[in-house]
């Protein structure tokens, strides 16, 4: 027999005990205070945090199954013509994806509000030329979908709402999203979120937009200067009970075991991402004073935010991205490698390029705890 479509409480759940929240609340809150502060110090953090922004499309493309990592992503990118089998291929595709649909983002809320239709059109960059472009990219379902071990419904562990309540049900999250009277926007941030992949408005996709819209309502309400905030490590590495506290809401109404849960993700990935963001920073500075001793170049800064923006990539990138000529470009490449800044990971030959890798930035980037 299949389970009742979940149908969604009106926003706000009735049932938060804002008391028992208060110490969680303060301490997310200094935590994304003091992130923020770090985020506003660095000069550049498109350019400089870019690569922690591949790592969050990496995570949160795991929590979903792909198995590729930051360098599989980063090395395809370098040198795209070399052969990989489909299933590494479509896995590169959904983060480059995720990546782009981030991107569109950020630039989207220059110019607009986050709401449904943004919302639909991230879903749309989301699936373009992936497994899931057969799934309606953009458009809220018309179908019944269900999470489950195999393919039949009456086996679900989890059917989210029906077709014809989806309307209702986003225009409730929507408009909880919009109100500026709630008590404290990171507990209004769990909810819309545990919200939105419990309507589950998508054939496929759901949980990688709910992630994506953590910085982007964070951004929004003024929480962090730049939409940069990378929730997804600490998803990952809980996943089980990240699905548990899920699954608790639509089936015991446990808002606030959801709540706690994802206040001291925020805070802990507040943390992490301050202690990435402030290593690459020193890193940064570390290199602005060592890359002019090494290479004696006029182009030194243009080369250390080339290396800074892609920190695997080919000769070719490196002169594209740089925009320093090719001969100077080759100089600073040797003298980088000879100081062991960089390193060769594959040497060009005829018309293939070179592939190096800058291991410091991987090594903060890919690490956990620093």
């Amino acid at each position: 027999m299949m389970a009742a479509p979940y149908v969604p409480e009106p926003l706000p759940p009735a049932g938060i005990d804002w008391e028992a929240h208060i110490p969680q609340i303060a301490s997310a809150n200094r935590a994304l205070a003091r992130y923020d502060g770090i985020l506003q110090a660095i000069p550049n953090p498109e350019l400089l945090l870019s690569p922690l922004l591949t790592q969050e499309a990496v995570l949160s493309s795991r929590i979903e199954g792909t198995q590729a990592s930051l360098e599989d992503v980063l090395r395809f990118e370098a040198n795209p013509r070399e052969r990989i089998n489909d299933r590494a291929l479509a896995d590169i595709q959904e983060i480059i994806n995720y990546r782009e649909a981030l991107t569109v983002a950020v630039d989207a809320l220059k110019a607009r509000r986050l709401d449904t239709g943004l919302v639909c059109d991230l879903h749309r960059v989301l699936l373009a030329g992936s497994r899931g472009m057969d799934r309606e990219p953009g458009c809220i379902r018309t179908i019944q979908n269900f999470i489950g071990r195999d393919a039949h419904i009456e086996h679900a562990i989890f059917v989210p709402p029906a077709p014809a309540d989806l309307p209702g049900a986003l225009a409730d999250w929507e408009a909880y999203l919009r109100n500026e009277e709630e008590k404290d926007i990171l507990v209004q941030l769990s909810v819309l979120k545990a919200q939105f992949e419990l309507i589950h408005p998508f054939c496929d996709g759901n949980g990688r937009i709910g992630r994506m819209l953590v910085p982007l309502i964070m951004y929004e309400k003024g929480l962090i200067a730049s939409p940069m905030f990378y929730i997804s490590a600490y998803l990952e590495r809980n996943r089980p009970v990240y699905y548990e506290r899920l699954l608790a809401i639509s089936g015991d109404g446990d808002w606030n075991g959801w709540i706690k849960f994802f206040l001291h993700a925020i805070e802990e990935q507040a943390g992490a991402n301050g202690r990435k963001a402030k290593a690459i920073l020193d890193l940064y500075d570390e290199m602005k004073r060592t890359v002019p001793e090494v290479t004696r170049s006029q182009y030194t800064i243009t080369a250390i935010d080339a290396i800074f923006k892609t920190p695997i990539f080919s000769s070719s990138e490196f002169y594209d991205l740089s925009a320093i000529p090719k001969e100077s470009g080759a100089k600073i490449l040797r003298d980088l490698e000879e100081s062991d800044i960089i390193q060769l990971v594959q040497k060009g030959r005829g018309r293939k390029a070179s592939i190096y890798i800058f291991p410091h930035l991987v090594a903060i980037t890919e690490g956990d705890r620093l």
